[in-house]
This record gives structure tokens, C-alpha cells and sequence, in this order.
């Protein structure tokens, strides 16, 4: 059975659909063709909840922050880019489940690709760039042609339908290579959107998460929120593997002095987890995000970066070294 996009509006917001046997609705808000098994559902009256594993994913690890702006999906690029290249080569997938405002594709380059296939059971298919296959609601929505200064592809949903979309990003995605007949993830990388509300309550809920790595900057006002976020995945039993602090450091490119211009960071010893990485501010990292291109992929740039680039990517490949040890042991 073929299955084709066209665009429709669910609830007000503009998406692209697939046409079949679909139906738009709150139940499913994605417009995908219905499956069997059906994607896992919140119970409805505090019924039990079971907790599963994702399809052909050994296992999860969440990239998340109470505070937005501190780097969280950068990181989250970063870090899948920096497992995939640990010496055994685990196959690495990243899934964006910002709502409202993905920037997977973006930071992948993706921003402008075709648009997302259909498995014949009625699964999206990932979209690849670097070799690492990639899913967010930014490729259901509608992009602009790279030269438009407007665009109207603004999600505006209530808590219901970002908690089935949620569902079937989980669920409806088929993270096997070659098209579903290869081999599936050692590790899928989940970048969440800032704040504790629907999205990492549905997560958690629903699915088996192997590890929440946590973003922040080392000002208070971030690790405040911070603080938040820890304690809502304690609640929701989801294990913290440890804290990646971003910007924690300029490191002068004629003497090599630190400047922590965003407070210490020994701010972020008062939250009681593991650090995993700090983070010099290095002006590649969003030069390379901008265009599509991780920084642990970029070198050096011809050496602009100085000693802080090589610093960021060797304290970037040391956490995944540290994480990969700590889901696999």
C-alpha cells in the first residue's frame, strides 16, 4: 500500500499527513495509518501503568533540562555523534520530542530534506544525515523554501494531543537501518524539550528510559530549574546518569586563563549528581549548529577554535565515554 502526504490542519495547526486509512484526530494527531499492535496509551483513570521498551532500541537515553536556551539539543547531537564514534561503532539514533519547538533538523542539516517515508506496516522512517538516522516533528509540519522569511508552521495544541503525538513518536518510529530490515539501535538518543510538564511525564510513564543525562549552564537561575527537572525524574523513576555543564568556562585564546563568565561551577556540585563534562564556550559549536554540521565532526575548524576547541570535543567524547559505561554496565 502507498501512502502519500498532503497537507492538513488538526485543531488549528497546519501538518503534513499521510493519506490512506488515516484519520486526523486527537487520537491521532500525526495522521499515521492505524496499526496493529497499537502504540502503547496512558491508562485512563490512574489505571497501572507498564513501562516497555522502544522497538529495536537496546536502550534509551534522555538529554534533558528544566531550563530552556542552555544548549540541551546541541548537546544531545553532540553527544549521539561522539557514541557513534566510540570504537566498537554502536548505531546511534536521536529522536526529537520537542512539540513546539524541534531543532533536530536544524542542527542535523535537515531542515529542508524530503519528507519522511512510510514502512508497508505503516511506521515512519527515519531520515539520515552523517549516518546517524534521525525523527522529529519538525519533518510533519510545514518548512519554508530556504529563502522565505515567513513561515506558519507554529504547533498549537493542547495537552492531549501533545501527549498522543508523543505516543507515536515513541512508538510509530522504525529504527531499523536499510529501510527496516537491518539492524535496529544500540542506543537512541531523546532530546526533550525544557520544562516538567506533558512530554517527560509521558516518557516516563511509558517507556523504559536507561538514563536522564542533564543540561545546564552554571548560573543559579538555570541550575535552579534544574533542580526541578532532577526531581521530576526521581519521581517518575527515571535513573540520572549525570550533569553536562555548557558554557561553564572562556578560555582566553592568548594566555589560556579560564574566565567562568556564567558563575562557578562549583554551583553545580549542590545538585548531588554525577558531573559528566564542562564545557568551554567555543564559538564553532553554534557556527557548526547553525549549519547542520556537529562539532565533533567539524575538527578544529583550521584551528579558529584554539586550545578551548579540542577541550570541548575531548570533554564531549569523554561523557560518552562515561555514559556508555554506565547504561552497559
Amino acid at each position: 500500500m502507498m501512502f502519500t502526504l498532503k497537507l492538513v490542519r488538526c485543531c488549528g495547526t497546519a501538518l503534513r499527513t499521510f493519506t490512506s486509512t488515516a484519520s486526523q484526530s486527537h487520537e491521532n494527531p500525526l495522521g499515521l495509518p492505524f496499526r496493529s499492535p497499537p502504540a502503547p496509551q496512558m491508562p485512563r483513570r490512574g489505571g497501572p501503568i507498564q513501562k516497555r521498551r522502544i522497538e529495536h532500541v537496546k536502550k534509551v537515553i534522555v538529554v534533558a533540562s528544566g531550563k530552556g536556551g542552555v544548549g540541551k539539543s546541541t548537546i544531545a547531537v553532540n553527544l549521539a555523534f561522539s557514541l557513534a564514534m566510540l570504537s566498537h561503532r554502536p548505531r546511534v539514533g536521536i529522536l526529537d520530542l520537542d512539540i513546539f519547538g524541534p531543532s533536530i533538523p536544524t542542527l542535523m542539516g535537515l531542515q529542508h530534506s524530503d519528507d519522511p517515508h512510510l514502512t508497508p506496516a505503516g511506521a515512519l522512517v527515519p531520515i539520515i544525515n552523517h549516518g546517524v538516522p534521525t525523527m522529529s516533528m519538525g519533518y510533519l509540519v510545514p518548512r519554508p523554501p530556504p529563502d522565505s522569511t515567513e513561515f506558519e508552521g507554529a504547533i498549537v495544541w493542547r495537552g492531549l494531543m501533545v501527549q498522543k503525538a508523543v505516543q507515536q513518536l515513541l512508538f510509530d518510529v522504525d529504527w531499523r537501518d536499510t529501510g527496516g530490515s537491518g539492524p535496529g539501535l544500540d542506543v537512541l538518543i531523546i532530546d526533550m524539550p525544557p520544562g516538567t510538564g506533558d512530554v517527560p511525564l509521558t516518557l516516563g510513564q511509558l517507556v523504559v528510559v536507561d538514563g536522564a543525562v542533564i543540561v545546564s549552564t552554571p548560573q543559579d537561575v538555570a541550575l535552579a530549574d534544574v533542580r526541578r527537572g532532577i526531581s521530576m525524574f526521581k519521581k517518575i523513576s527515571v535513573p540520572i546518569t549525570g550533569l553536562i555543564l555548557n558554557q561553564a568556562s572562556f578560555l582566553c585564546p592568548s594566555c589560556n586563563t579560564a574566565h567562568e563568565l556564567f558563575g562557578t561551577s562549583a554551583n553545580a556540585s549542590r545538585l548531588g549528581i554525577p558531573l559528566l563534562a564542562q564545557l568551554p564556550l567555543v564559538g564553532g559549536v553554534s557556527w557548526g549548529g547553525d549549519r547542520g554540521t556537529p562539532y565533533v565532526l567539524e575538527g578544529n575548524r583550521g584551528g579558529k577554535d584554539g586550545r578551548a576547541g579540542e577541550m570541548w570535543r575531548d570533554a564531549m567524547n569523554g561523557a560518552a565515554s562515561k555514559i556508555w559505561g554506565l547504561v552497559y554496565s
